[in-house]
């Protein structure tokens, strides 16, 4: 069954993507949560104005998110964590604590955008990926500290 997205959805795709997904997933939980609608001829001819009619919308934030991600190219974050003799943190790191470093720093990022591979339960030097844009992902490394 092939869709049209209305937002993003991780592992997905993006707004505005038209995608094949298994009929199931697409009548029983896309279509009703209103996160998609049936890619039909004048759906999709819609679409295709819509996007037209954004072009130069969308060239404007991706320009905003490429300007962020030179930002935060040169960005290295220390996070301080409450730790065990042992270097274990109690609890973990999280991509809450990151974006909140960041807006330290004055660079807004949302905490959804930040995504860490690993749980983070050591003492030690990482890395997160902040996804800004579908084409721009800047890695950034960071050191989690005992406080």
């Amino acid at each position: 069954m092939k869709i049209i997205l209305k937002e993003d959805i991780s592992n997905l795709g993006y707004k505005d993507d038209v995608v094949e997904v298994k009929d199931g997933y697409g009548r029983n939980y896309l279509i009703p949560q209103g996160k998609a609608v049936i890619a039909s001829p004048s759906a999709l001819k819609i679409l295709a104005e819509n996007q037209r009619q954004r072009a130069h919308k969308l060239a404007k934030i991706k320009e905003e998110a490429q300007a962020l991600a030179d930002q935060l190219k040169e960005v290295s974050l220390t996070i301080g964590a409450k730790t065990s003799s042992t270097g274990t943190i109690f609890g973990s790191v999280n991509s809450l604590q990151i974006a909140e470093a960041l807006e330290k720093l004055g660079l807004n990022v949302d905490r959804k955008l930040i995504d860490i591979k690993n749980p983070v339960k050591e003492v030690g030097k990482y890395h997160a990926n902040i996804k800004l844009h579908k084409d721009i992902t800047v890695e950034i490394p960071f050191e989690v500290v005992s406080e």
